[in-house]
């Protein structure tokens, strides 16, 4: 693996979230394969369980971490060719990401959309420029588009809470939020389920919610939440913002929060969240605590895919 920018940087999913669930039992196997190494965490936006997980992870194989949080630390990057930079902008990432190859043997790259030029978040020009110029593998601890890290936390949540006796039924449901988020998240569960093609999968949101179909597409899509939660057996609670007329809100319906009564209707099923969650907003309180929720296993399993994916990079190179 050189890179890990989203799942097509993966060749065997099955095989990473094996090697995931082998750290999680053994989480100090590999101590000494990033002996002498040091790993840069750049962040543009805040984050708890992606920047604190990623460290653990590497730390627990042997590697220095350093985070640097541009946002607040930093010159503000300029990433436009050709650029006049007579404004805003200090530093081109032409001149930072090259010096950053040179001080860190993997560097990690958290971005944020803007959502409001769907052009030029889709480019994925902040993370594309990294993987130009830097010269050392880049980690995607999540983008305008994609987070690949925690699409892999879900596969391998989902892989050990499941006793196959059938085929899993995986739904996608949008839930309401107070404000647009992005669709990097549901972007990339979707990616990643149709991908590894071991459940049936189905997204279920209200009208205009549609996710771009490169990413989409293998799904079942409805806009009728009883339907897509009919003998489901994990349900992926997740608000995101309108894609075609990008970034914006157009429902709040509270009915699509989810509740125990919606529960009833699936097969007994487990319930998912990437967090941070808006308590009776997106979940209830009374399915967010309850033995249905697998929120807290799953943010616990990040720290087992970061180091899956720092260990295959790290034997790579």
């Amino acid at each position: 693996m050189k890179n890990f920018i989203s799942v097509h940087d993966v060749s065997n999913i099955n095989a990473l979230v094996t090697k995931a669930l082998a750290y999680k039992a053994n989480p100090y196997a590999d101590r000494a394969l990033g002996a002498d190494k040091r790993i840069g965490l750049l962040f543009m936006n805040p984050s708890l369980r992606t920047r604190l997980s990623t460290q653990v992870a590497a730390k627990n194989l042997g590697m220095e971490a350093i985070v640097f949080n541009v946002d607040k630390e930093g010159w503000a990057l300029e990433f436009e060719d050709g650029a006049i930079m007579s404004g805003n902008t200090v530093e081109h990432v032409k001149d930072a990401a090259p010096i950053l190859g040179q001080y860190f043997d993997i560097l990690c790259i958290r971005a944020f959309p803007s959502l409001k030029n769907k052009e030029e978040d889709y480019s994925e020009q902040v993370i594309k420029s990294f993987v130009q110029f830097a010269g050392v593998p880049i980690v995607s601890l999540e983008s305008s588009t994609l987070h690949p890290l925690q699409s892999l936390t879900d596969i391998i949540t989902i892989k050990e809470s499941f006793t196959p006796s059938h085929r899993p039924k995986v739904v996608l449901k949008w839930a309401p939020h107070i404000k647009p988020l992005p669709q990097c998240v549901a972007n990339s569960f979707a990616q990643w389920v149709n991908a590894w093609g071991q459940a049936d999968f189905v997204i279920t949101h209200p009208e205009d919610y549609e996710l771009d179909e490169q990413f989409t597409k293998g799904a079942t899509i409805t806009h009728n939440q009883d339907e897509a939660l009919k003998n489901a057996d994990f349900v992926y609670v997740k608000n995101w913002s309108t894609y075609a007329d990008y970034g914006k809100i157009y429902c709040n319906d509270p009915s699509w929060m989810l509740t125990p009564e919606k529960l009833e209707q699936t097969n007994n099923a487990k319930v998912m969240h990437c967090l941070p969650v808006r308590r009776n907003v997106e979940l209830s309180d009374e399915v967010l605590d309850s033995e249905s929720s697998l929120v807290t296993t799953q943010a616990g399993n990040r720290v087992w895919a970061a180091q899956a994916v720092l260990a295959e990079i790290l034997k790579a190179n």
